[in-house]
């Protein structure tokens, strides 16, 4: 089967490359991202693959389906940018890699969480300019205190381990609670008690309708004065302008983010020499008890080891049996 890989970068080239020795499967990498003015690229090929920030809506599934793609590889765990009624509709199949390290995405969690307290970003840039002072570093022990981890699937748990390691009370929130949580001594609550109780909440969960925007000015409101909120999921959960108003105020007290709602034009770029035209993103920078990452989160050699892997089994299976595994759950037309 021959695959078009869109929106790759060098390090996509070399993980994939690398494990594709085993699986020979015929690839071609692309630099630009999926959509509507790209897919005349998969012209020729039966599948593509993408990754989180590729629009494949419906509009762009329609044009895949006329030129003969009959699936749809996402290298990631998320598909919230895919029109699954359309594939479903146009008889396309959509795969994703459902767990790929879930240890890096909450070990990068945890990192932000020792950064944003102990102020490590601020400390480093002190130092290399010979300012050897510690006023205005002042951090807090995270032994004692309360954590609230909303989605407790494979990476919320590991949240969970490494927060129970450092001594804290965890408070968890999932629709469907999982008994290894409490197993690990987190106690599931509603949201509204999570979000009371918690010195620190840190987001774990899908983007789905009932969890657009699920910190909001509404959520904020219930939570402590100088909260933490760290959100290494998927950026449309937190409402980027509320919690600008909640800085502000000082009622969110650290914020660390790996994901931001309106990333697509941002992250995995080097815009370094261009002047920022995302206003919010750029007050939300401003702040200095802000923390902010390009969705690195996943980046590590194990997990990108693990993407190559899975994306090329899924796409071997598929091409075997016409189905696959990981399929996001929509079946193809018949």
């Amino acid at each position: 089967m021959r695959i078009a890989f869109f929106n790759t970068k060098a390090y996509d080239r070399r993980s994939f490359e690398e494990v594709n020795k085993a699986f020979g499967a015929t690839i071609e990498f692309l630099e630009p991202r999926l959509d509507r003015r790209t897919t005349a690229l998969a012209q020729g090929f039966e599948a593509v693959c993408v990754f989180v920030n590729d629009t494949v809506d419906e509009a762009v599934l329609e044009e895949l389906s006329k030129i003969g793609v009959r699936l749809v590889a996402l290298r990631c765990a998320g598909f919230n940018n895919v029109d699954l009624k359309a594939a479903e509709r146009l008889g396309i199949t959509i795969v994703r890699v459902p767990a790929y390290s879930p240890h890096a995405v909450a070990e990068h969690t945890v990192a932000l969480i020792l950064a944003l307290n102990r102020k490590v970003h601020r400390a480093y840039t002190r130092v290399r300019e010979n300012n050897f002072s510690i006023d205005g570093l002042l951090g807090f022990d995270i032994h004692g205190l309360t954590a609230g981890i909303v989605g407790t699937g494979k990476i919320g748990l590991n949240v969970i381990r490494i927060m129970r390691g450092f001594g804290c009370d965890v408070l968890a929130h999932d629709p469907y609670p999982n008994p290894e949580a409490e197993a690990l001594g987190a106690r599931y609550v509603d949201k509204d008690e999570l979000f009371s109780s918690s010195d620190i909440i840190s987001l774990h969960c899908p983007l789905t309708p009932e969890s657009h925007h699920l910190i909001d000015e509404i959520a904020l409101n219930k939570m402590k004065d100088g909260v933490m909120i760290i959100n290494t999921s998927r950026g449309a959960l937190v409402d980027t302008r509320a919690v600008i108003n909640g800085l502000k105020k000082g009622k969110i007290g650290y914020l660390g983010l790996d994901v931001y709602e309106e990333e697509g034009d941002l992250f995995f770029e080097d815009l370094s020499d261009k002047v920022m035209q995302d206003d919010v993103f750029a007050r939300l920078t401003t702040f200095p008890n802000v923390m902010v990452t390009g969705h690195q989160a996943f980046f590590t050699r194990n997990a990108l080891e693990a993407i190559a892997r899975t994306t090329l089994n899924s796409i071997t299976e598929f091409q075997k049996s016409g189905s696959c595994l990981n399929a996001v759950p929509c079946k193809p037309a018949s």
